[in-house]
């Protein structure tokens, strides 16, 4: 296989483009639909389709990913310096002919492309999200600077989920330019759903502004359960991150035990340096078995935690009448994703049960990041509520 440039930026403005056009229709569906709405509802609806396509992206990274397609083109933006693998056809067939199982191959090129093509329709989506943020707050704060409405609107979420996307377009180009290096693979992964994330909290926060949700109050108990499972959540998902980049899940094919024991023979150390390549091992040499042992092991110990966490955090939920949906959405995903990756294990990783885990993984991200944001404690919301009223008083 030919060596090619990793780096080529002549397609980078057709890509523009063509993420332009994938963009296009969100957006005029958006203005349709919300053409007589209030700013807020407007920009809670360009919201929840920017997340709603987004899952999409992350969901479609999962399938590149476990395809093997994500060195389908070998450089970036493009592929073999043009815009679609139509350019690439002779470039990939070249590729394809030396080594037909891949790396490159015309299937593979076009998954990882439509992949890159919907991740710059999602940055044009962000970018016009917080261009909108900032025109709505401006509009708010004229003539009024202690309007409520422009406290509500502050851009400052849009501004920061518009960089955030613009790095993680930086660790995407570095997925590829770093040859699947999994430390690299493993931070894209999270990046995008912190971007989920980011965005889940930007509808709730634009909700609220149109009147449309209400803050619950809750037992000290229940916040606490809720903000201890949302931190185990990301702990998890960084060891559910690193299996997979390092293809540890066939490590440990039983359940629930692994390779005939309870406790296999594991190399912490191998299996958690963090930086080194993709099959690399601490000297050198190949990563050994007992270290993809212990990855696998290391996240299915700490599954049985967020399992029990998620449980008993939908118990506690469902006390509250308004969290009852959250609650069975909570009870849902978690039972989702033990089935899947139950799946996983017993059933030698099929594609579909794989990417199907990270779905769950997503949706968690999303249902717990907007009970964060429509959850306080009750005492806190009592206390703010006499603060409001001695100021109103004074």
């Amino acid at each position: 296989m030919s060596e090619v440039p990793l780096y080529d930026l002549d397609p980078a403005l057709w890509l523009m483009l063509t993420g332009l056009l994938v963009a296009i229709g969100p957006l005029a569906w958006v203005w349709w639909r919300s053409r007589q709405a209030p700013l807020p509802q407007r920009l809670r609806l360009l919201t929840l389709v920017t997340l709603f396509l987004t899952f999409d992206l992350v969901l479609f990274g999962a399938f590149t990913r476990l395809s093997d397609s994500g060195l389908g083109c070998p450089d970036w933006p493009g592929c073999y310096g043009n815009a679609s693998p139509l350019g690439a056809h002779a470039e990939i067939t070249q590729a394809q002919s030396a080594m037909p199982s891949g790396p490159v191959t015309h299937p593979k090129a076009w998954i990882e492309m439509i992949h890159r093509y919907l991740a710059t329709g999602v940055g044009v989506l962000i970018l016009t999200l917080a261009a909108m943020t900032w025109v709505a707050y401006r509009r708010a704060r004229q003539g009024t600077p202690a309007n409520p409405m422009a406290a509500a609107l502050k851009p400052w979420w849009a501004s920061f989920t518009l960089l955030w996307v613009c790095l993680q377009g930086a660790f995407g180009a570095l997925t590829v330019t770093m040859k699947l290096f999994p430390l690299i693979v493993t931070l894209h992964l999270l990046g995008g759903l912190i971007l989920l994330a980011l965005l889940r909290a930007q509808s709730q926060r634009f909700a609220r502004a149109a009147g449309e949700l209400k803050v619950v109050g809750v037992s000290p108990l229940t916040w606490l359960l809720l903000l201890t499972t949302f931190g185990l959540l990301w702990f998890q998902l960084a060891l559910g991150g690193w299996v997979s980049t390092n293809y540890a899940v066939l490590a440990c094919t039983q359940f629930p035990g692994c390779q005939g024991s309870l406790w296999p023979a594991m190399d912490w150390q191998q299996g958690f340096t963090l930086w080194r390549a993709l099959g690399a091992g601490r000297d050198g040499g190949y990563i050994s078995f007992e270290a993809l042992t212990a990855i696998h092991y290391a996240h299915r110990l700490a599954a049985y935690l967020v399992l029990a966490a998620l449980l008993l955090l939908a118990r506690q939920q469902y006390k509250v009448p308004a969290l009852r949906a959250q609650a069975m959405w909570v009870l849902a995903l978690a039972l989702w994703q033990l089935a899947t990756g139950l799946s996983n294990v017993l059933y030698d990783w099929p594609l579909l049960a794989a990417v199907s885990h990270t779905g769950g993984a997503a949706g968690l991200v999303v249902v717990l990041t907007g009970a964060l944001f429509n959850c306080r404690p009750a005492t806190a919301l009592r206390f703010g509520s006499k603060s409001k009223a001695s100021r109103l008083s004074s």
